[in-house]
């Protein structure tokens, strides 16, 4: 660290462009007379022809740091970038097997070009969205494959201090799913609900609607048949209506099964592309006399 506290000593302000100077003249040592095309970029360090560059530390440089953490960071970056080269060398004198490494590094190479070139393809020819009525048609072909997963429920709730006025007009809007005495409720709520929640048009987990009220044994079985629960406790009334109840296991409904429909949508299509690519390769190679077999 007697590097470092150097450097830190002369300048906190520029800890990068003075480690930069102070290694790279670590390097121009006496005698050295090797001639290295470093391409433009300023080295930090060397180890058995590796190089470190200046650009590569700064690339993974955390925004932000002060002049002191800076040079913490840079140093041990360098550090542990020379430990890892001196351990490559190391572990590439006692490889066993160097003809199967470098079969498996071929293999991986070339799976990984594969994808690139795979994700290439997708993102030129099947960038643009797919259409709503194709996922909706491809949602309604194979509704076997969206089931619920946990219970759903349309309704509304809303919660009122015990001492709220006209709780009995309350009791007969909210058992209501009539505009007009959705629009009574609203309106009461402004001045009068801790809470009013309308998803009338939206499925909501039973479970997250069920947090809203006391704990009370057999409350989900009766909102099974579609209907409502009133609660009350010793500071709020609890008023819930449920106009629709999905189960576990019956067809999840489309607008939470839209993303995932997509999702296989796209994965079908993208599969059946990359096949006719393929293929069209290889019946092109067959007409050219491209392909031997042995």
């Amino acid at each position: 660290m007697s590097l470092l506290s150097d450097i830190r000593n002369k300048n906190r302000r520029k800890p990068l462009r003075l480690l930069a100077g102070v290694m790279g003249m670590l390097l121009c040592c006496p005698g050295c007379t090797r001639m290295v095309d470093h391409r433009g970029k300023t080295p930090l360090a060397e180890v058995n022809g590796h190089f470190l560059y200046r650009e590569d530390l700064q690339a993974v440089l955390p925004v932000g740091l002060s002049a002191d953490d800076s040079l913490l960071f840079a140093g041990r970056y360098v550090r542990n970038w020379v430990e890892e080269q001196l351990f490559y060398d190391k572990a590439q004198e006692n490889i066993p097997d160097n003809e199967t490494l470098e079969r498996m590094v071929d293999d991986y190479r070339k799976s990984l070009i594969l994808h690139t070139y795979q994700q290439a393809l997708i993102h030129e020819k099947l960038s643009a969205d797919l259409t709503e009525g194709e996922i909706e048609a491809y949602y309604r072909q194979h509704t076997g494959l969206f089931k619920v997963d946990r219970p759903l429920v349309k309704g509304l709730f809303i919660k009122v201090p015990v001492g709220a006025p006209h709780l009995a007009d309350v009791r007969r809007w909210y058992q209501s799913d009539s505009h007009e005495a959705v629009e009574h409720l609203e309106k009461y709520s402004l001045r009068n609900a801790v809470k009013y929640e309308y998803f009338y048009d939206r499925w909501r987990p039973l479970s997250e609607v069920l947090g809203w009220m006391p704990a009370k044994e057999n409350t989900e079985k009766d909102l099974r048949k579609g209907g409502h629960v009133e609660l009350k406790d010793s500071a709020f009334c609890y008023f819930l209506h449920v106009t629709d109840y999905r189960a576990i296991g019956q067809e999840e409904p489309y607008e939470m099964a839209r993303a995932h429909a997509k999702d296989m949508l796209l994965n079908i299509r993208q599969t059946d592309y990359i096949r006719q690519v393929r293929e069209g390769l290889y019946r092109r190679a067959q007409e050219k006399d491209e392909i031997k077999y042995y």
